[in-house]
């Protein structure tokens, strides 16, 4: 029930439409129920009358076959009577097709307001949070359960209330012709009940097996678009096909199962369906031949309770449907009220220009390891501040928790004086322009990865960027220059001209503190001193942090800091760093040993 009740909440604006839309069904509905009583008219007063037939008045169409619109068994009665047919069937038509447009019409709306919803809640989940989800898993949610969940709301209600509706109005017709026809729909009822419960509880378990298959499928196939050279480079492909084709099985076994659990229940509820109508046949016959009914009745009956069984046969596969439909619905419901390890603060605070950050005994505890321990740290406005460290020492932590991509443990980080969680997470993260060692690149255009921070941006912006990145001739030589689509992650550029467009993209932005996460890794140590040069001449004010596995990067930075485990062992100036003998001084005579330092025409050729 909490299921439905949070699918409702995007269905509740397309109710008044989907309750028109249960209107026109049920017009249609009224005009399929007539249609027998009709035939049964045409078949008693048309085709088989005698002289001694008297119209019975509770009929609904005897005011056709009392004389008014012709003399029984003439052509003249049948051509009126063969009208009202069209006519019924004509508005059964028109008023199905309303229906299906209108009800569709809200389903498709509904899955696109889930589509919305889950894209804009999985933007606003903090990485750790969304890293506890598989890719396999977001991209079912993303997609597939959004579409099997409206169909619930859709669909499936629809079918709900059409089989409802047709079971109301046949056992009224029928109870009206004679109650004896009522019996077998009524002995039938629950055995057909009991088949009904266990058939879900099946289907249910087999739903759930097959939802979560599909997952294993495609966080498969996402691996392996995402590491397709690794796989090749190592020869893996023959391993990778047997994984996949090992889940490929696993869902064609499980929806085999389910098929055949389909194929059995089905076949049971065929078997009550012909049992109930040749049941019915010789019941009515019996009636007929006693004098209780007319000879057309016995068409009539049989299609009612046809329609009985048959609509039995569709609530059951409505309700089966529905058994897949609340396990995608549950697993929205879970992703959907998904509370981030980061809230957002609805806050009008707005930072500076020159924004003042500080870092006060900060730590921070991730699962069970803590990353960072008792750091205090003072960036004002302009500041260039370089962290170094090992691998796993804490410094794209550090540097995440200035715009709150983790929340600190302990201690505090402020802006301008004010903690920075008072801040809304829009108004902070707007002060930082961000450039990661792992560079991302939409499958888009170079112009369009550049300015994804600000698609209206002029295009001498863009030009400018590129050209501060060190960036603008290797893209001026590519095939249609800043037009040249480039594809998912960067593909067809090499790692140091990903990384060179990132930081263009980072400055197109504009943010006052500019940080580089280890951004320059896939540079030549030439090319690494031009970008860091063109950036102090060209943004001389603006803050910059600088994380880095080599001492050229930090050389020109106002301090420096070493983490090692998460704690801050050295600090100073490079220089000073130097001095003191220690861990930053060790790797500074390692990396300066060869004199690739001061080779200013080393990696010329990359530009």
């Amino acid at each position: 029930m909490s299921i439905i009740k949070f699918g409702f909440q995007y269905w509740k604006k397309y109710l008044p439409l989907s309750l028109l839309a249960k209107v026109f069904s049920f017009i249609a509905i009224v005009c399929d129920i007539l249609i027998p009583l009709l035939s049964a008219g045409i078949i008693d007063y048309i085709i088989s009358f005698d002289e001694g037939t008297v119209v019975d008045d509770t009929e609904w169409f005897a005011f056709l076959f009392r004389g008014s619109f012709g003399e029984m068994g003439s052509w003249q009665l049948f051509g009126v009577v063969a009208g009202v047919f069209a006519g019924l069937v004509l508005v059964r038509i028109f008023f199905l097709y309303l229906k299906n447009v209108t009800f569709q019409w809200c389903g498709l709306r509904m899955e696109c307001d889930l589509r919305a919803a889950t894209y804009e809640k999985l933007l606003s989940l903090d990485e750790e949070t969304v890293s506890s989800y598989n890719i396999g898993e977001l991209l079912t949610t993303m997609n597939r359960d959004t579409i099997i969940l409206k169909e619930m709301y859709s669909r499936i209600s629809m079918n709900i209330f059409d089989s409802i509706c047709v079971l109301v109005f046949s056992v009224v017709m029928l109870a009206s012709f004679n109650p004896y026809l009522l019996i077998l729909p009524v002995c039938l009822a629950p055995f057909y009940a009991v088949a009904l419960t266990r058939y879900l509880k099946l289907s249910r378990q087999h739903f759930r097996a097959i939802r979560e298959g599909y997952s294993e499928i495609n966080l498969t196939v996402q691996e392996n678009i995402d590491a397709v050279r690794i796989v090749r480079s190592f020869a893996g492909e023959g391993t990778e096909l047997k994984k996949f084709d090992r889940d490929n099985q696993k869902v064609f076994h499980l929806q085999t199962e389910e098929v055949k659990l389909t194929a059995k229940y089905e076949s049971i509820f065929a078997g009550f369906q012909q049992a109930a109508y040749v049941g019915t046949v010789i019941i009515t016959v019996l009636l007929a031949l006693s004098g209780s009914i007319h000879i057309g009745m016995l068409t009539a009956a049989t299609t009612y309770v046809t329609k009985i069984v048959s609509h039995i046969t569709q609530l059951s596969r409505s309700f089966s449907r529905m058994q897949n439909q609340l396990v995608s619905g549950g697993r929205l419901k879970r992703f959907l009220t998904e509370e981030g390890r980061v809230p957002d603060c609805a806050s009008s605070l707005l930072p500076s220009k020159q924004p003042h950050l500080r870092m006060e005994n900060v730590s921070l505890t991730l699962g069970e390891k803590s990353v960072l321990k008792n750091i205090d740290l003072d960036i004002p406005y302009g500041k260039r501040i370089g962290v170094m460290g090992g691998t796993g020492s804490g410094k794209s932590a550090l540097l995440k928790t200035l715009c709150r991509t983790f929340d600190v443990t302990s201690g505090k980080i402020t802006l301008d004086g004010a903690d920075v969680r008072d801040y809304s997470l829009e108004s902070l993260r707007s002060e930082f322009s961000y450039v990661f060692q792992d560079v991302f690149l939409f499958s888009n255009t170079v112009d369009a990865n550049i300015a994804f921070a600000r698609p209206d941006c002029e295009e001498e912006l863009v030009l400018d960027a590129a050209e501060t990145a060190q960036a603008a001739r290797f893209i001026e030589k590519l095939s249609e220059g800043y037009e040249t689509i480039i594809g998912e992650r960067g593909i067809g550029l090499s790692g140091g001209q990903k990384q060179r467009v990132s930081i263009a993209r980072a400055l197109v932005k504009g943010a006052p503190v500019l940080v580089l996460d280890d951004a320059s890794s896939a540079l030549d140590m030439a090319t690494e001193r031009r970008v860091l040069a063109a950036l102090k001449a060209t943004c001389p004010e603006q803050t910059l942090l600088i994380s880095a596995h080599r001492v050229s990067s930090v050389m020109d930075c106002d301090e420096v800091i070493y983490l090692r485990d998460g704690e801050i062992v050295e600090r100073g100036t490079p220089q000073e760093l130097i001095a003191q003998n220690g861990a930053f001084a060790a790797i500074w005579r390692l990396q300066t040993s060869d004199g690739q330092l001061d080779d200013s025409s080393y990696g010329k050729g990359e530009l």
